[in-house]
């Protein structure tokens, strides 16, 4: 095994005539220009805001090739990042000492054992140093105040006391040799997985190795409840710990009610988790919005937390609230400070004085940074004509450090000029690829659609783009639905890849998608396929109309998820398209709602319970017009999706064969609801390429 040491190899630098390509040197993007793209992570910026640390993820088609580390990073610039750690294994959860000179971090040493928390000296040279040995790992650790002690997450088993019954417990279901699940409550599977009894709690060490942790949730009201959970994610749960500024105690975000999730909307709150011992306590509740991700400001007078309400709709904006805190509890209301911003907050970040609030929001198809005054609540956008996709913005020091990337340019890390609103690159770690690839700015038009609303679309262009020839048009339908095609390409649904072949690709925000305004939003609920398959078609319309390279005759439409929604929905409505792609879509609704890892806002969305009076769940079902079915069509599906599960594909196939319509069926039986192994993606690609060249070259002949 390769030691995880602390070791400065310059290997970003690039040369400006190496990043620089000629346009008769450009390539067509294929899918491994896409896959091998650097992915990064995140950047944590250190203590004095000089420097951060990111995960870059170097992807390979073999899995034991891929490598994924740690890097060091300059903010102001002075010199190229440095790798940190090489591993077999990638580093997870980076977290900075109070004083700067340690850095912890989850790894894995080896593939049959948990992860486990190791702490790496950032003042000089020196190895990783692992710190806890727990059976069930220990992952997301963070610092206390004063830099002695270590918080972190494990799984467990819910009756175990400590490691000891924690092992006995999984010895003990090894011994029994048999593989089966019990449930009582909903819900039962979640992403790919079905779900166990095993929960993730809370636990503090000293920040050195051989010392004992402990459980600080062991035998609490609130891991003991039925509807216990952290804050779900695709790989599990997480609490999203933070320390009180005393260290006295951690604030989590955790929920008490998922045993309700078939029937009630899942609450978050935030709670109390005293170091010292004693009862864990609840700072915010009610039914009627959910509180997580506790930040506090510099001087611990406040804190601040996502805050998204509760109500009638089943789509709300994420707003950002605050509370005065009085040293052990939250000694007033939260007061929300984004009410007036009609986009919904993603990550957000303080300034020094708690003045500003920093923060990225989708707006028109593009990832934009805002500032929200949070005395005066005055809020603009730190340029509101900026292009590109800002995301996960940190405060450093004087500055904002986020990734950014574009339709042309891959993600790297920038610094951002919170006067100017512009930014300075400070990696490029896809620079020396990206710079001969042939990827065309997205292309942005508007149009008014039937129902008189304002509909924005991007067109993504071929490789060898040439105004005077006419090419095939095929619509990538975003999945969500309360999602957005964006300014930026994608390592799964890359609309440059897609276009290679010679095709214009044209990229809708139909009704429900976000970015603009919680009314056009909401617009989707009670009608969740109709409007938006009409818009659509008007969306290709108005494409052809204006742009003459677009061939009228050749026409065909792709989507993933609830953009497989409405292929399907396409499929069952209109003959217009020569061919349609589908990835993971439903074909009837209540088929779906009955199966899904998460169902009750189905029932909000379709105006009622399934087996209510809502004509909805039949009216806008493809399922409903199987007898229009005509359109070749291509569905493929990952075995291990439990969102939209495999017995909706399959009853989508049996339709078309049963129809006798041309298609065809690809079942990845490994693969969730994407398809995230190397090969079997590439695979994916030639199948939908050859796919559409042979329906699409046949209407031109």
């Amino acid at each position: 095994m390769r030691p995880m040491s602390l070791f400065f190899i310059v290997s970003v630098a690039l040369p400006l005539t190496t990043l620089l390509a000629q346009d008769n040197d450009l390539r067509p993007v294929t899918h491994e220009e896409v896959w091998l793209l650097n992915r990064l992570g995140e950047p944590v910026v250190s203590p004095d805001g000089s420097q951060a640390v990111i995960s870059v993820t170097e992807p390979a088609y073999e899995k034991d090739e891929t490598v994924s580390d740690l890097w060091l990073i300059q903010l102001d610039g002075s010199r190229p990042p440095q790798r940190l750690t090489s591993t077999p294994g990638g580093e997870s959860g980076a977290a900075w000492s109070p004083d700067g000179t340690r850095l912890a971090f989850s790894a894995v040493r080896a593939e049959d054992e948990p992860g486990q928390v190791f702490l790496l000296p950032m003042d000089g040279p020196g190895e990783a140093e692992q710190i806890t040995t727990l059976s069930t790992g220990a992952a997301n650790p963070i610092w206390s105040p004063d830099g002695s002690l270590i918080a972190f997450e494990s799984t467990v088993y819910p009756g175990a006391v400590d490691d000891g019954a924690n092992r006995a417990e999984e010895a003990a279901r090894e011994e029994r040799g048999i593989n089966v699940s019990r449930y009582e409550i909903f819900p039962i599977r979640q992403w790919d997985r079905w779900r166990d009894d095993l929960q993730t709690r809370l636990f503090i060490q000293s920040a050195r190795a051989g010392a004992e942790a402990k459980d600080l949730m062991v035998e609490s009201e609130l891991a003991g409840s039925p509807g216990f959970s952290g804050v779900p994610s695709l790989s599990g749960d997480s609490l999203h710990a933070v320390w009180t500024p005393d260290g006295n105690a951690l604030i989590i975000s955790a929920t008490d009610n998922l045993h309700e999730a078939a029937h009630s909307v899942v609450r978050f709150q935030l709670y109390r988790v005293p170091v010292g011992g004693g009862a864990i306590t609840a700072l915010t509740a009610g039914d009627d919005y959910s509180c997580q991700g506790a930040v506090f400001s510099s001087d611990g007078g406040e804190l601040f937390c996502s805050y998204e309400p509760i109500n009638e709709f089943v789509y709300n904006h994420t707003d950002i609230a605050r509370a005065p805190w009085d040293g052990r509890t939250l000694s007033g209301p939260l007061e929300v400070l984004s009410t007036e911003f009609d986009r919904s907050v993603g990550s957000f970040a303080l300034s020094e004085d708690a003045s500003t609030v920093f923060f990225n929001a989708l707006d028109h198809g593009r990832g934009r940074l805002f500032a929200l005054n949070t005395e005066t609540r005055e809020l603009s956008a730190l340029n509101e004509d900026s292009t590109g996709v800002y995301d996960g913005p940190k405060w450093a020091g004087d500055r904002l450090v986020t990734t950014w990337e574009s339709s042309t340019t891959p993600a790297e890390v920038v610094r951002v000029d919170i006067e100017q609103g512009g930014h300075t690159p400070l990696t490029a770690f896809n620079a020396e690829r990206a710079a001969g690839l042939d990827r065309p700015a997205f292309r942005s038009f508007w149009f008014t659609s039937s129902k008189g609303r304002r509909i924005h679309s991007w067109l993504a262009l071929p490789p060898n783009f040439d105004e005077n020839e006419q090419y095939p048009l095929v619509l990538f339908i975003h999945g969500g639905p309360f999602s957005s095609s964006l300014d930026s390409d994608h390592v799964r649904w890359s609309p440059h890849l897609l276009a290679s072949p010679g095709y214009v690709v044209l990229l809708t925000d139909y009704t429900g998608s976000v970015g603009y305004g919680a009314e056009f939003s909401r617009n989707i609920e009670g009608d969740p396929l109709a409007t938006p398959g009409e818009e659509l078609i008007e969306a290709a319309d108005a494409a052809i109309e204006r742009f003459d390279f677009i061939d009228p005759e050749r026409q065909a439409a792709t989507g993933a998820s609830y953009g497989g929604h409405l292929v399907n929905w396409l499929l069952a409505t209109t003959d217009r398209f020569d061919a349609l792609v589908g990835h993971a879509g439903l074909v009837d609704l209540e088929g779906q709602y009955s199966t899904s890892d998460v169902i009750y806002h189905r029932e909000r969305m379709n105006g009622g319970r399934a087996w209510g009076d809502s004509p909805v769940w039949t009216e806008q079902s493809p399922s409903s017009y199987v007898g229009s079915f005509t359109t070749p069509t291509m569905l493929t599906i990952g075995e291990k999706d439990f969102r939209v599960p495999v017995n909706q594909t399959i009853a989508a196939w049996s339709y078309l064969q049963r129809m006798q319509v041309p298609s065809r069926l690809l079942v990845f039986h490994d693969a969730n609801h994407w398809i995230m192994d190397g090969k079997e993606a590439r695979y994916f690609w030639d199948e939908v390429h050859a796919w559409l060249a042979e329906h699409l070259e046949d209407t031109a002949d």
